[in-house]
């Protein structure tokens, strides 16, 4: 238990609905006139919905105990994911929804934190950056510059990024799992 003071991105939340909530954003205001209040954006980790919410100064909120746990990503099986605790060795079945944009990045044998609430995981959480091979990109036409100077590439996970022309099928290439943007070529 803990108060509304206490809120700091990134806590999970039960607020009594059945859902978890994960804390996004949070501000402390306090008015020239009136109480003091914490304005609140939270994401819904079962629907991926997100809110806003706003607390009074002080109240008790219910922070789930949610563990995260290095795991390594084994293969798809139908609608789930399964992973492998780099620890025991026991496999977890991950839902397509917990996993969520992240699939874009992920490969065999990579390595995931996985947030587990009650046995259940919640969601994966990836590096900020992975790197991976191209598997299709056409050949950068030079001169041609009326897309910024990029062109779209097919990863080998099946995901497509923008690249810049320089970039030909085979090379690997670091992209950020959190926009999905490319960082640069990886050399070696």
């Amino acid at each position: 238990m803990a108060t509304s003071n206490d809120l700091k991105n990134g806590m999970t939340l039960d607020l009594g609905d059945g859902d978890l909530w994960n804390v996004v954003e949070f501000q402390h205001v306090k008015p020239g006139k009136g109480g003091a209040f914490v304005r609140t954006t939270l994401k819904n980790l079962k629907t991926g919905k997100v809110v806003d919410k706003t607390f009074n100064a002080g109240v008790k909120v219910e922070v789930a105990v949610v563990e995260k746990r290095e795991m390594s990503y084994l293969y798809k099986e139908g609608d789930e994911y399964v992973f492998m605790d780099t620890t025991t060795y026991d496999q977890l079945h991950v839902s397509s929804a917990a996993v969520g944009d992240m699939a874009a990045y992920l490969l065999e044998n990579m390595n995931a934190n996985v947030a587990i609430h009650e046995g259940i995981a919640l969601s994966i959480e990836l590096p900020a950056s992975v790197e991976l091979v191209i598997s299709h990109t056409d050949p950068g036409v030079q001169g041609d510059r009326s897309t910024g100077g990029t062109k779209p590439a097919t990863l080998e996970t099946g995901s497509e990024v923008q690249v810049p022309l320089f970039v030909s099928t085979g090379e690997k290439v670091r992209i950020d799992t959190r926009d999905g943007r490319y960082l640069g070529r990886v050399q070696g």
